[in-house]
């Protein structure tokens, strides 16, 4: 049974942190590139950030470069996403997949900027 399952989401002032983390089961996790997404109320879906197999190719979306790390070990089946100086904007539901057709997707974990 596929599983992707986030966590480390929670409530915090904006500039602060927050670590996520997708453990996943049930597929061989090294040989997809995973991705995070983000979707808040009222709006689309969208790309945070992607990681290949090898955590070599990494990709960030406009809004969160130079803010958000992603990275994973293959040898935990995995994947992590370091968000620091948060804003109010980066308020959303955070959901790990593996970019593969049709995608996994994990449940979600919401994430709350806010003073």
């Amino acid at each position: 049974q596929v599983q992707l399952v986030e966590s480390g989401g929670g409530l915090v002032q904006p500039g602060g942190s927050l670590r996520l983390s997708c453990v996943a089961s049930g597929f061989t996790f090294s040989f997809y590139t995973m991705t995070w997404h983000r979707q808040a109320p009222g709006k689309e879906r969208e790309l945070v950030a992607r990681i290949g197999s090898a955590g070599v190719f990494i990709e960030y979306g406009d809004s969160v470069k130079g803010r958000f790390t992603i990275s994973r070990d293959n040898a935990k089946n995995t994947l992590y996403l370091q968000m620091n100086n948060l804003k109010s904007e980066d308020t959303a539901v955070y959901y790990c997949s593996a970019q593969r057709v049709p995608p996994y997707w994990g449940q979600g974990t919401q994430v709350t900027v806010s003073s």
